[in-house]
């Protein structure tokens, strides 16, 4: 659920790094109909890319596709072999719900913040050091968690999660996904890396859920791995669960310390939303 080739998102990236580049012909296009005036000096320019360019821009976007099919194909020949056996219900509905609604929110994200695609699509080089590190065994964790899933819930079955407890691991799922498409909707600045983005000329967010916490994208992350151990049919999965939620409490609290100390207006923020990730309580 949450949208780079990044270690962090074994199936997420094959979707994320699909980054929908725009060509300097169609960024002259948003801005004359933003400006229409200045079409009375510039109309007669050509803003036409060289054929070279184009043919580069459409290679890019067919390899990256490409890539993103076999990486996927790759994905769920490993992770359904390790299961066992094809007929894993479980893992199909919750491996398609994931691609689909992860290439619905990057689509819509490339329409309504295309910067924010190439952000989430930047190399870790420009982090912290603590969050690539943090990020690393999260990773680990991660396969950790989808190799156990499939073992318990698709090959041996050592767990018997009932199909009410089950639904309750959906209903867990579709609320982080709602957080997390409206955090992405609001917050353009919302990086795959902790990092003060002083390039892009960052400010404190404080619309939406940000009225009430302060990292509600971690929030989502939080209630997604409590639901997706129920959704597989794994008691054992919900281990390393816990532990990526520990990770990205973790991360909450390094990542506000980093905007307290480095951007401007944060530190006010926080006497005024006072929790960080649980209202009322932390």
């Amino acid at each position: 659920m949450l949208f780079s080739f990044q270690a962090s998102m074994l199936s997420g990236l094959i979707l994320t790094n699909i980054s929908f580049h725009q060509t300097p012909a169609a960024r002259w296009n948003q801005a004359h109909q933003a400006v229409p005036e200045i079409s009375t000096e510039l109309e007669n320019h050509s803003f036409e890319e060289p054929a070279e360019m184009n043919e580069l821009h459409r290679k890019g976007f067919f390899f990256r596709i490409v890539t993103g099919i076999v990486g996927l194909a790759l994905l769920t020949i490993l992770w359904f072999g390790v299961a066992g056996r094809v007929t894993w219900w479980q893992g199909w509905a919750f491996l398609l719900t994931f691609v689909f609604y992860t290439g619905i929110l990057m689509w819509r994200l490339s329409l309504v913040n295309p910067e924010l695609v190439r952000e989430r699509n930047l190399p870790s080089e420009k982090a912290e050091a603590w969050d690539r590190a943090v990020m690393g065994i999260y990773a680990v964790i991660l396969v950790l968690l989808l190799i156990v899933s499939a073992l318990d819930g698709g090959r041996y079955i050592w767990s018997d999660i009932p199909l009410g407890v089950q639904m309750i691991g959906w209903i867990l799922l579709v609320a982080a996904g709602v957080i997390v498409w409206h955090v992405m909707m609001i917050n353009a600045y919302l990086s795959s890396w902790a990092r003060i983005q002083a390039d892009r000329g960052q400010v404190v967010i404080q619309e939406g859920m940000y009225k009430h916490i302060r990292h509600p994208m971690y929030l989502g992350i939080v209630i997604s791995f409590l639901g997706i151990p129920l959704i597989l049919n794994s008691w054992w999965a919900m281990i390393p669960g816990l532990i990526i939620i520990g990770l990205f409490v973790y991360r909450t609290y390094r990542e506000d310390l980093m905007l307290i100390d480095g951007l401007s207006g944060y530190a006010e923020y926080t006497e005024k939303v006072r929790y960080r990730l649980l209202p009322g309580i932390w």
